[in-house]
């Protein structure tokens, strides 16, 4: 059973499976870093100042410590157990999806223009096959 997991694990698929995850790990890091650091300021900038991670609602307002009672902070309220409907913080997470699947489409693209397609590779002809056709063609160039 060893032999067989050590098979599996050497496979390549594998161990390209294991890379994606460990860059994309820190990928998502990045582009984290980027969408609350620098992208999120800037739009809340363009609509005035906002800060989208303090928008959200609050569903129980009864389980509101008192000593957090009127606060704007989504992460002390959501450590206390205060059930929240936090939108803003939903925002910042689809545009950290939409950078994501953005720079994966441009990633796909630019692979899609280098690598040459299945179809590609499969039209063009073996040898054997182009030397039969030129021999095919100088026999009837010559009864001709």
């Amino acid at each position: 059973m060893f032999k067989e997991f050590k098979a599996f694990i050497a496979r390549g698929n594998v161990m390209d499976l294991a890379v994606a995850v460990i860059i994309g790990g820190a990928f998502g890091k990045i582009v984290t870093s980027l969408t609350d650091d620098i992208l999120m300021p800037l739009i809340g900038k363009v609509f005035g100042g906002l800060d989208f991670s303090s928008y959200f609602i609050i569903l129980s307002p009864d389980k509101v410590p008192p000593a957090l009672r009127g606060s704007t902070d989504y992460a002390a309220l959501k450590k206390a157990g205060v059930a929240l409907f936090g939108y803003g913080e939903f925002v910042t997470a689809a545009v950290n999806f939409l950078i994501v699947a953005f720079i994966i489409f441009l990633l796909i693209r630019a692979v899609n223009r280098v690598v040459p397609k299945a179809e590609e590779a499969a039209a063009a002809d073996p040898a054997d096959v182009v030397l039969l056709r030129e021999i095919r063609d100088e026999l009837r160039a010559r009864r001709g």
